[in-house]
């Protein structure tokens, strides 16, 4: 390493492990494995699982390095996972996103089984979002399989994967709020209490939630020790597939802001829209940015026209968030689709996440330091908040000032931001029904607000509207 760069520290969320854990170094993740884990390590090398996962793009790759970052005795081996651009949590995914890692996770544990070995867990955190699609980067999680024993994290798969899909699927309200209330998962016991009746219909409920909301936590109905040959895992896993792949998550029709930019809405019209679409790109062309962070992203569609926009080149990606379930989860299935073929030409990568920017996600886990919050992972180089301040000051009664300020941390540079007056009908719509309004909302105080912690370079109306865009300099970056 060189010489003045920072101490090796071991990742605060990296430490239930007994056969390694996570070192950061500069900006750079490795993996530590320790003599615990160095049998399974080898196994997963030398069973060919290691290339199966590898060449079928389902798990991280590695290289071996030399470096000693910790001078731990108990150190077996350093690896150098390929680095991913960006971090996402559970509570931040939308339905179809879930659906997906919890299917990756079975395909992992499907290949597993066939080298002799097993997941000792099934924690979500381990399969992260990498050009559009899942990828498993928890390479210590591999055990071998003992056929004398279940699955252990059967329990956990459940909580943390089928439970959540379940519930959005009898409730439709998108799988992030779970995890919000239930970081670790939430219990088969009430799972069941919240599932209506007619979810008693399902072979899958009665199997995987009520049946398992009637044994303790440790596995064992009335004492009895449980078994599972390989066959008898492999129809629950099978079984497991067909559910969740089956599963109905949309529900219904659309939520509050699912439709914005579709056919038959207002803001769907072709000389509104077109004209929105040709000044967003002129206003976003001159700005050399590898790191993107769109707000109120609604289903994507200025997400994508960004993403097309941008010169290809290695590191680059777009975090794009909205409050909505249903517009991040169209925008998900949308990257999903095109994320071979954009990975492949160098494209950015699209990170589509359920944030409530008024309830942004917290730092959480012990001592809140083994997730970190929405706010600092989320930073970049340019920022674009389109339609978004209207709601943020009329309809959740936020300052400018706030908005601004709040805007400012995320950037470190740009911000492409679009002023709503009141006299537009979305924008006074949010009002229409408040006895009291008393907080500043014009062009004026938007300027001056906006001003504080940025310069104005560029301000331009949208033809056929009196909404305005803006390109805005950070002071000071």
């Amino acid at each position: 390493m060189k010489r003045n760069a920072p101490e090796p520290v071991q990742h605060p969320a990296s430490f239930r492990d007994p056969s390694g854990f996570i070192v950061r170094a500069g900006t750079m993740y490795y993996r530590q494995v320790d003599q615990a884990g160095a049998q399974d390590y080898e196994q997963l090398m030398r069973s060919g699982l290691y290339d199966r996962l590898i060449a079928r793009k389902l798990l991280i790759p590695h290289t071996e390095v030399d470096e000693d970052l910790t001078g731990s005795a108990k150190r077996y081996k350093t690896l150098l996972p390929r680095q991913l651009p960006f971090i996402s949590y559970p509570s931040e995914w939308s339905p179809d996103q879930l659906r997906d890692i919890a299917l990756h996770s079975l395909d992992v544990l499907e290949l597993a089984l066939d080298h002799g070995m097993i997941l000792k867990d099934a924690s979500p955190m381990n399969v992260q979002f990498d050009g559009g699609a899942p990828v498993f980067i928890d390479t210590l999680s591999f055990t071998s399989y003992d056929e004398t024993r279940p699955w252990v994290a059967y329990r956990q798969f459940c909580e943390c994967c089928l439970f959540p899909l379940y519930l959005h699927r009898y409730a439709g309200d998108g799988v992030h709020r779970i995890f919000a209330a239930y970081p670790a998962g939430i219990p088969a016991a009430v799972t069941a209490r919240l599932l209506p009746a007619k979810s008693r219909l399902s072979s899958g409920v009665w199997m995987h939630v009520l049946l398992q909301s009637k044994i303790r936590s440790d596995g064992e109905p009335g004492g009895r020790t449980l078994s599972f040959s390989k066959e008898k895992l492999l129809r629950l896993v099978h079984h497991l597939r067909h559910i969740i792949k089956q599963m109905n998550l949309v529900g219904r029709a659309g939520t509050a802001w699912s439709g914005y930019y579709g056919e038959g809405q207002a803001m769907s019209g072709d000389g509104y829209l077109k004209a929105k679409e040709k000044l967003f790109l002129e206003l976003t062309g001159e700005i050399e940015a590898a790191t993107w962070l769109d707000l109120g992203a609604n289903d994507g569609h200025f997400t994508r026209l960004l993403a097309g926009r941008l010169p290809a080149g290695k590191g680059k990606r777009i975090v794009a968030v909205d409050a909505d379930w249903l517009c991040i989860d169209r925008l998900y299935l949308a990257t999903r689709k095109a994320g071979k073929a954009r990975e492949d030409a160098g494209d950015p990568t699209i990170f589509p996440l359920c944030v409530d920017l008024c309830e942004p996600t917290p730092a959480g886990g012990f001592r809140n330091e083994e997730r970190a919050a929405f706010s600092d992972r989320a930073r970049s180089e340019a920022v674009v908040a389109l339609a978004l301040v209207h709601h943020l000051a009329l309809g959740r009664s936020i300052p400018l000032a706030g908005i601004a300020q709040y805007f400012a941390e995320l950037t470190e540079s740009w911000l492409i931001v679009e002023f709503v007056p009141l006299t537009d009908e979305r924008a006074h719509a949010l009002i229409r029904n408040k006895a009291l309004w008393h907080i500043p909302y014009d062009r004026a105080a938007f300027e001056s607000a906006f001003g504080n912690a940025f310069l104005i370079e560029r301000c331009e109306i949208i033809p056929g509207t009196e909404r305005i865009l803006y390109r805005m300099k950070k002071k000071n970056a």
